[in-house]
């Protein structure tokens, strides 16, 4: 249980949070008020809590982080630029489920993928009293997406593929959007539109560092 005092305190933290993103160069007052929403302490250890609401990733286990703020805030806003609804979404990466949550303020629904399944139980527990019923979790590989529920209109990759993986593609919806990091050493967001006549077109955006987008489950 946390103290009204460390509650009062956290709660400020976040504001902060939101202040420096702000200040960071991220307009999209959507995005700002999902950030806002989640409280990002309750996705985090006990033991990291004080730092929940820095701009770093942090560590969860099993190799994984959670994003830093920035990173998930600076994602959406490139999906959701021009005025965009990000419609059905497939996120390929629970992790805690943190990004979940915020796409959750801002998505028709949340289809969230995980590959580690103690991760996945993680995001349940974490996800379970913030009762958001558009999130949906599911323990798959991400790299073959999730093809059942499919077309998505936005497609986010929590972790770096070395190649745009081609079920991704093909489960984008006409006009939709995926990103994610691509690379093995050097990485960079990418942006890929699916246009009219099955045209996919891709730009490069943002240096980044990520975890390995890998195959299987485990």
């Amino acid at each position: 249980m946390i103290s009204a005092d460390a509650s009062l305190a956290l709660t400020r933290a976040r504001a902060r949070m939101v202040d420096r993103l702000r200040a960071s160069g991220i307009r999209d007052e959507g995005v700002l008020a999902a950030m806002q929403a989640i409280p990002r302490h309750q996705f985090v250890e006990e033991a990291l809590r004080s730092r929940a609401y820095e701009d770093t990733a942090l560590p969860l286990g099993y190799q994984q982080t959670i994003s830093q703020p920035f990173i998930v805030a600076r994602m959406i806003e490139l999906l959701r630029a021009g005025g965009r609804q990000l419609g059905k979404t497939l996120e390929v990466g629970a992790g805690c489920g943190y990004q979940a949550a915020v796409l959750s303020k801002l998505a028709k629904d949340v289809y969230a993928v995980e590959r580690i399944a103690p991760l996945l139980e993680l995001a349940k527990r974490n996800l379970r009293p913030l009762r958001l019923p558009n999130v949906r979790l599911k323990h798959a590989d991400g790299t073959v997406g999730l093809a059942a529920e499919a077309p998505f209109d936005t497609i986010i990759v929590a972790a770096a593929a070395t190649t745009v993986p081609m079920p991704l593609l093909e489960q984008l919806a006409e006009g939709g959007r995926l990103i994610l990091p691509v690379g093995a050493g050097d990485q960079t967001l990418r942006m890929i539109e699916h246009q009219p006549q099955h045209r996919f077109v891709e730009s490069k955006l943002d240096a980044v560092r990520f975890v390995p987008l890998l195959p299987g489950v485990e």
